[in-house]
């Protein structure tokens, strides 16, 4: 399906869903509008045709997540092995393409040493983190961490995510796997291990994300997503637990920090009628939900935050948020027809 009959599609359908009493209307569609989404300060205008490419030149398959470089560049990281990386310019133009062995290619996280670029990549398939150059040479793979009880096969190590510390160390989330988080030295050396799967807070159930928060400079942590538990949970950089943020109704992924705020792509919503429900979710810096762009507006009764919903058929699976430096907002999706981005301006 092409982008605009997709859009014409979902416009039509978001009339009759808005129209549920579980959705409220966080704006109205005219025929010769412009769509915008979202709530407060943080509103955006969609572009459905931004970074779309010849499917037969340069082709995706599941569209995992996007990070922007040094360079102001648009990177974004999929599983299909004729080109997993493909990296874009702001308007939207390709300006190159690498990658052809990582077919459970996942989490992207762009790191920087002595002023150059390099990335982690996660690859479930493989069952490895790839750090590689920003142009794609491989500078070292690391393989499942071998432990008896933890891992006792490397098919139980299913990474998705990486988030790296000012002085190197990098942390893994095994959100497919045994849900485990990893901590490396900056030469990929194991020096710790914490959480597993499980409901106790200090377990979890699909830990597919991972961040490095240093909003405040004096207490830095860490934020992993519990995405099948709609929760955020904050952890001691040595692995403590610290408290957990729920989110009701968001399956959210990866926590994505820029300046003060966090900004997450919700997967689906967990009580939706239909599967592909997804929306974003924007916390402030006091971790309050403040927008959910394509989702019923953030409500809190009694200091609770009210279940969230899809409120406009625009977004399929979205799985990763990219913020770019002037807060326009780009969204990988998963299983969505092999679909490019979308581009959300801010307004």
């Amino acid at each position: 399906m092409s982008r605009r009959s997709f859009l014409k599609r979902s416009s039509f359908a978001t009339l009759g869903i808005l129209s549920s009493p579980m959705y409220s209307s966080a704006f109205s569609i005219g025929r010769n509008e412009d769509i915008i989404i979202g709530h407060n300060s943080y509103q955006y205008k969609v572009d459905m045709n931004w970074g779309n490419l010849d499917p037969t030149k340069t082709p995706v398959k599941d569209c995992h997540e996007m990070v922007q470089d040094s360079k102001g560049r648009l990177v974004m990281l999929t599983n299909h092995t004729k080109n997993n990386v493909i990296i874009y310019d702001k308007s939207g133009k390709l300006l190159e393409t690498w990658g052809t062995n990582y077919p459970g290619g996942h989490g992207l996280t762009l790191l920087k040493e002595n002023g150059e670029d390099f990335l982690l990549i996660t690859d479930y398939e493989r069952h490895q983190v790839i750090k590689t150059t920003i142009d794609g040479k491989v500078v070292f793979e690391i393989d499942f961490p071998s432990d008896k009880t933890k891992y006792p096969t490397k098919d139980e190590f299913k990474p998705t995510e990486t988030t790296v510390l000012p002085n190197g160390d990098f942390y893994v989330a095994d959100g497919y796997g045994n849900q485990f988080i990893s901590h490396y030295n900056h030469k990929g050396e194991l020096l710790n291990m914490f959480g597993g799967k499980g409901t106790d807070n200090n377990q979890f159930l699909n830990a597919h994300g991972i961040c490095y928060d240093d909003r405040d400079p004096n207490n830095p942590c860490l934020l992993i997503s519990a995405r099948a538990q709609n929760v955020l949970k904050r952890f001691s950089l040595e692995g403590n637990y610290l408290s957990s943020i729920p989110v009701p109704g968001a399956l959210i992924c990866r926590p994505v920090i820029h300046k003060k705020d966090i900004y997450f792509a919700v997967l689906k919503s967990k009580e939706a009628p239909n599967e592909d429900s997804g929306f974003l979710l924007i916390m402030d810096e006091n971790n309050k939900v403040v927008s959910c762009p394509g989702a019923t507006v953030p409500r809190y009764e009694q200091g609770k935050l009210n279940q969230l919903y899809q409120s406009i058929r625009l977004f399929q699976y979205p799985h990763d948020v990219c913020v770019d430096d002037e807060e326009n907002l780009y969204v990988a999706q998963w299983n969505s027809g092999q679909s490019y981005p979308i581009k959300l301006t801010r307004i």
